[in-house]
C-alpha cells in the first residue's frame, strides 16, 4: 500500500506551527518572570494565550510519528527508513545545538546547551530507527505504554547519593532539569526523552489511519478524538491517575475551568496528552471528512509542508524583531544578545496581550511567504537532501 499525503496532517501541522510562534513571540515580547499558567499571579487571558500553544509540542511529536509511518508505507524498505530515521534525528539534533541556540540568543558560545523539541523528536527518530522493524501496531502499543506509565519514576527519584551516571540517565530519559557536561558548560534538558518518545511511537501507529479508505477513515479518527476527550474529562474529574498537579474549586467558575485545564506539559502528564491531542485529531478528521477549501486552509497547508524549515526560521524572525522594536524605542538591546534572553526584559519592554498579538500576526505575515518559496521548491525538487530540511 502507498499511502498519498494527506492534506489534513499538513493543514493540523500548519495550525500549530502559528500557535508556536504566539508562545515564541511572547517569550520575547512579553515578561519571562511571570508564569503564564500560575494561578496566583497570571490573569485568564494570559493563562489562555500560553494554553492553547500547549498544543503544539505534541501534535509536533504525534504527527512525526505518522510521518515515518507513512514513509515506510509509501514504498521505502525497512532498512532505508531506518537508516533515514537515525541519519535524520542525529540531524535534528545537531541544529537543535547549533542553528536553534544561535537563534534563540544570538550569541553561540556562552549560553547554556539546551534541549529541546528538535532533540526530543531527533532522539524519538534514532529510537524509532530500531522500532521500525515491528509492526506499527506494537510500536504505538509502546508509545502507549510510556504515555501511560512515564509517570512512575516519580516514585523512584535518584538521591543526591546517586552515581552521576543514574541522575544522569534520569534527566536524559525522564524529568527535565540541568545536567553538567565536561567543560563546566550546563546542559538543560528541556524535553525529557521517553515521555516524547511515547508520543512519537503511538504517532506511529496512529499513521496507519491514513491507509484506512476515505470513507471510512474521518468517522473512525473522530471516534477516537472524542474517546480521548472523553478520557480526559473522567479521568481529570477523578482525579486520582495521570496528573500530578490536582484541579481545585477557584472564586469564579472560569478559575475553576482553568484549574481544570491546567495539566503538566513537562514531562507531559498522560492527561496533558489526552487534553491536546483529542481535540487536535477531531481537527484532522473534520479537514479530513470536509476537504481543504478555504484560502486560509490552503495557507496552513503550505506551513504544515516545510515544518522544519518554519521552524528554524521563526527564531531569528522573531528575536530579529525583537531587536528593531529595543532600538525604535530606545530601550536596552544587549541582553537579547546573551542567555538572558529568555530572561527579566527591562522596564518599559513587555507587550500588553492584545499588543502581543498584533506582534503574532506580524511574525506569521512574515514567514509565510519564504515558506511560501520553499514549499514550492521542494516540491519541485522532491527527495534527496532537501527530505532533511
Amino acid at each position: 500500500m502507498r499511502a498519498s499525503r494527506l492534506d489534513g496532517l499538513d493543514l493540523l501541522r500548519g495550525a500549530v506551527m502559528v500557535l508556536m510562534v504566539l508562545d515564541h513571540t511572547r517569550d520575547y515580547f512579553g515578561d519571562a518572570t511571570v508564569n503564564p499558567t500560575d494561578l496566583a499571579t497570571t490573569t485568564p487571558a494570559l493563562f489562555l494565550t500560553r494554553w492553547v500553544t500547549h498544543f503544539c509540542a505534541p501534535v509536533f511529536a504525534l504527527l512525526a510519528g505518522a510521518g515515518a509511518y507513512l514513509a515506510g508505507a509509501r514504498g521505502r524498505p525497512r532498512a532505508g527508513l531506518a537508516w533515514f530515521l537515525a541519519t535524520r534525528g542525529l540531524w535534528l539534533i545537531f541544529l537543535e545545538v547549533t542553528v536553534v541556540r544561535l537563534g534563540l540568543f544570538f550569541d553561540l558560545v556562552s549560553p547554556p546547551i539546551i534541549l529541546t523539541v528538535l532533540w526530543s523528536i531527533g532522539a524519538s527518530f534514532v529510537a524509532l530507527a530500531g522500532l521500525c522493524f515491528l509492526p506499527s501496531r506494537v510500536v504505538g502499543a509502546l508509545g502507549l505504554l510510556l504515555i501511560a506509565t512515564h509517570g512512575l519514576a516519580d516514585r523512584f527519584p535518584p538521591g543526591s547519593d546517586a552515581p552521576s551516571m543514574i541522575r544522569a540517565a534520569y534527566t536524559i530519559l525522564l524529568r527535565p532539569g540541568f545536567l553538567p557536561v565536561p567543560g563546566g558548560v550546563a546542559m538543560l534538558v528541556g524535553y525529557p526523552l521517553l515521555p516524547w518518545l511515547g508520543v512519537v511511537a503511538a504517532g506511529y501507529g496512529f499513521g496507519e489511519l491514513a491507509g484506512l479508505d476515505p470513507g471510512r477513515r474521518p468517522r473512525v479518527m473522530a471516534a477516537l478524538g472524542l474517546l480521548l476527550m472523553a478520557s480526559f474529562v473522567g479521568l481529570r474529574a477523578w482525579g486520582m491517575y495521570g496528573e500530578p498537579r490536582p484541579w481545585e474549586e477557584g472564586a469564579t467558575p472560569a478559575l475553576t475551568a482553568l484549574s481544570f485545564l491546567n495539566c503538566t506539559k513537562q514531562p507531559p502528564s498522560p492527561l496533558f496528552v489526552l487534553m491536546t491531542l483529542g481535540p487536535a485529531i477531531l481537527g484532522l478528521a473534520a479537514a479530513d471528512r470536509f476537504g481543504v477549501r478555504a484560502p486560509a486552509g490552503r495557507a496552513l497547508v503550505t506551513l504544515g509542508r516545510v515544518p522544519l524549515f518554519y521552524y528554524l526560521l521563526q527564531w531569528y524572525v522573531i528575536h530579529g524583531l525583537a531587536v528593531l522594536y529595543g532600538l525604535a524605542r530606545g530601550l536596552p538591546v544587549g541582553w537579547l544578545f546573551s542567555a538572558a534572553a529568555l530572561d527579566r526584559p527591562p522596564p518599559g519592554w513587555t507587550l500588553s496581550i492584545p499588543e502581543l498579538y498584533v506582534a503574532w500576526a506580524i511574525v506569521v505575515a512574515i514567514l509565510y511567504l519564504p515558506c511560501r518559496w520553499y514549499a514550492g521548491f521542494k516540491s519541485r525538487h522532491p527527495g534527496g537532501w532537501l527530505s532533511y530540511l
